[in-house]
């Protein structure tokens, strides 16, 4: 595909763009009391609003021929054979084989890999059982209570955000942990915490040489070991996500309790193979399968549906609609629900690793803008933090509205003033305040003349602020496994879209190769040289004494 600005739908867009430009969400809805109806779609029950999109019914057509002229449907389908679409590094991309529970064949290379799935899966079940059920124990013969995952990027915000999402539905027995930074004071104070005699960690790295990662569960086999006495306790205590059984067996892991996955499964998109593993230790295999359930009838969604009624092809598609034709340069994630307060983090990784890039499938530069800046945290707080941005700021940023009907913890008016807030900031985006309306409420509080004049330009609010409402009944892990795999396919559509591949991550090696040779710099191994005068400052600076 060339780029998409040579599409002829590019150019009709960009023409309609003009025309929609100066519209206001306040008049759309006050014309077309159906709004809500045609711009809003259920999935089970998960409800996703996007009428207060700056949209109108040619918009959508138009956007949905653009997918068809960027040949969506067939990158679908391609996607799902398993062919290597990610072309860099020769790869197919199948984390929806994870989740296939229809068990439907899948191929790689003309080998099925639904029976290497279902074993591995398997093999979670009965290990995650085990240690629920208390049979299997630590060197000293106690009990495993506190799990500890130790990762880094997928191998860590997938499995930490699933964990705190469906915290209702864990067993209150286990405490979960989860170490990522190689600074010495996130495994210090998590290692505080636990009892090693009753401490299990999992160690989740496909080459088992990943750096963070190692230093960190290093660092913890020599605590268990200086606490415990004995260097056989590592067996008893440490299994692994790796492919690299040499490495896993030469740190005194069992090879028996090694999870393995398989190249065609990106860290990002990981969460559902064994790096889900203390997702299962700590929900059971049954609510996993739900997880997985959730996320496989998006997929059958995704892959069937016609594009007028995906739900991954329209919110893909807004979004390269406010990135590529009003310039919006980044997305707002705003959650209106506590468990889900590690998503964020988890979608930055998800959309700008998979979409940050600005070569495209060709090896071009590409001619438009690609993936946002993705933000965000929870709602209620950001309300009295970064929402003066949102509402008055100078920039365009549509925002996502996450939020369950009801509480897993109804308490008061708790939840009835969360939803609350999320619904009227939602709406206040949308319409703002006219001068009109400000002029009203500035008189009405008793300012007149030069008083109400000076104030007034600051109550103004534009409004005509895009966002998506995603709403559930309650956060369930099925309504989860379906929400995640929504994002997922969001991102790909939009890299469809853009022509740009959205499954490797080769920016962020550079920064690796430089710590590697920085290193032994800095410990004096090697005097440093061959560096900028800044980097060399920064050396010396950290190299004298305290």
């Amino acid at each position: 595909m060339s780029a998409p600005s040579n599409l002829p739908v590019w150019q009709a867009l960009q023409a309609h763009y003009a025309e929609v430009a100066p519209l206001h969400l306040r008049e759309l809805f006050a014309a077309d009391p159906d709004r809500f109806a045609r711009f809003s779609r259920r999935f089970g029950d998960l409800l996703v609003d996007f009428s207060k999109h700056r949209i109108t019914d040619e918009t959508l057509r138009l956007l949905i021929e653009l997918a068809r002229q960027a040949q969506l449907p067939e990158w679908i389908e391609r996607a799902f054979n398993g062919e290597m679409i990610n072309h860099t590094e020769q790869r197919s991309v199948l984390h929806v084989a994870l989740r296939n529970r229809s068990n439907r064949p899948i191929q790689v290379k003309g080998r099925e890999v639904m029976p290497e799935v279902n074993a591995v899966l398997e093999h979670m079940r009965k290990f995650a059982d085990q240690i629920r059920r208390g049979k299997w124990r630590g060197h000293t013969g106690k009990r495993i209570r506190d799990v500890v995952n130790i990762g880094i990027g997928g191998s860590d915000l997938g499995p930490k955000m699933v964990c705190q999402a469906l915290e209702p539905f864990g067993d209150p027995t286990l405490r979960m942990h989860f170490v990522s930074n190689v600074d010495g004071a996130h495994i210090s104070h998590v290692l505080a915490e636990c009892d090693p005699e009753s401490t299990l960690f999992i160690v989740a790295s496909k080459t088992f040489t990943t750096q963070e990662t190692m230093t960190n569960a290093h660092t913890a086999r020599a605590w268990l070991i200086k606490e415990l006495g004995d260097e056989a306790a590592v067996a008893r205590h440490f299994v692994a996500v790796s492919t690299n059984a040499a490495g896993v067996s030469a740190f005194g892991i069992d090879t028996a309790n090694m999870f393995e996955f398989w190249d065609w499964v990106g860290g990002r998109y990981s969460l559902w193979s064994a790096i889900g593993l203390p997702i299962v230790v700590y929900l059971g295999i049954d609510h996993f399968l739900e997880l997985l359930d959730g996320a496989h009838a998006m997929d059958e969604h995704f892959r069937t549906a016609p594009l007028e009624e995906n739900l991954p092809a329209i919110l893909g598609l807004l979004g390269v609609w406010y990135i590529d034709f009003f310039g919006a340069a980044s997305q707002v994630t705003l959650v209106y629900d506590d468990y889900l307060r590690s998503l964020p983090d988890y979608l930055q990784q998800l959309d700008m690793e998979s979409n940050g890039k600005s070569i495209d499938r060709d090896g071009q530069a590409v001619k438009v803008n690609t993936g946002p800046i993705l933000w965000g945290g929870l709602g209620n707080n950001g309300q009295h933090a970064f929402y003066q941005l949102l509402h008055q700021g100078t920039h365009l940023v549509p925002s996502d509205f996450l939020a369950p009907a009801h509480s897993p913890n109804p308490i008061g008016d708790h939840h009835a003033i969360l939803l609350a807030n999320a619904l009227a900031q939602a709406e206040a985006l949308m319409v703002g305040k006219t001068e009109a309306q400000a002029r009203a409420e500035l008189e009405k509080q008793g300012l007149s003349g030069d008083a109400l004049e000076k104030l007034l330009p600051y109550k103004v609010f534009p409004g005509n602020r895009p966002s998506t409402s995603l709403f559930y009944r309650r956060l369930t892990p099925q309504v989860l496994g379906a929400l995640l795999a929504l994002y997922e396919h969001k991102v790909f559509v939009q890299g469809v879209i853009w022509n740009i591949n959205s499954f490797d991550q080769w920016g962020v090696e550079l920064g690796k190769q430089l710590a590697n040779a920085i290193l032994p710099e800095l410990k004096g191994e090697r005097p440093a040289s061959g560096h900028d005068a800044s980097t060399l400052g920064l050396i010396a600076f950290c190299q004298a004494p305290d």
